[in-house]
């Protein structure tokens, strides 16, 4: 069980792993604590954005929708591998999901099938977006990969977690498809590579 590392850890870590890093406006203080815990966290939650533009995508992760408010997650991670701070604490980004995934995170296991959404994955996940339509067409840059691969690593490494505790949205939250275009089988083996 892990407390949230604080905002300028969080900063500190992604720039260790060599990430160029962009902070958005007031991100450090830019949550949803008012509606629920965060914390403890368990992992990191990868997604697609399903837009195109990183200004726009920034703006999207940023704001959110009427419906959804932001911050959609804690940071997006662009085409060009940049890291763009948008919140930190509760974001918007994980939703209900399986109750046996989170354990099998905890526990830094193979994951069991995502069947169930009764569990609050906003409290125990940081969340990455990551500029793609999602579509399966768009490509996914190797800078980006890279990116991705780090930023998730950063927050293990301070955590001291393995590549386990990273696991995609579609892992989690039955019917969802992110991300898309690439395995997060194959995400976790570029995470370990960085760990290690």
């Amino acid at each position: 069980m892990s407390a949230p590392m604080s905002a300028s850890r969080f900063l500190e870590a992604l720039r260790a792993e060599g990430l160029t890093v962009v902070q958005v406006g007031d991100w450090s203080t830019h949550n949803r604590n008012s509606k629920g815990p965060w914390g403890p966290v368990h992992g990191v939650m990868i997604h697609h954005t399903v837009t195109s533009g990183t200004a726009n995508t920034v703006r999207i992760c940023r704001d959110g929708y009427e419906s959804l408010p932001g911050p959609l997650c804690h940071g997006v991670i662009a085409k060009d591998g940049t890291v763009h701070l948008v919140g930190f604490g509760r974001a918007n980004h994980a939703g209900l999901g399986d109750a046996d995934v989170l354990r099998a995170v905890v526990a830094e296991q193979g994951l069991p099938a995502d069947d169930d959404a009764t569990t609050d994955g906003n409290q125990y996940f940081y969340g990455f977006e990551c500029e793609n339509l999602g579509d399966g067409r768009d490509p996914w840059p190797k800078v980006q990969l890279e990116a991705v691969a780090k930023a998730a690593a950063a927050v293990c490494r301070v955590h001291g977690w393995s590549h386990r505790s990273v696991i995609g949205h579609l892992e989690w939250q039955p019917g969802k498809i992110d991300p898309k275009g690439f395995t997060m089988a194959s995400m976790r083996e570029r995470v370990a590579d960085v760990l290690r």
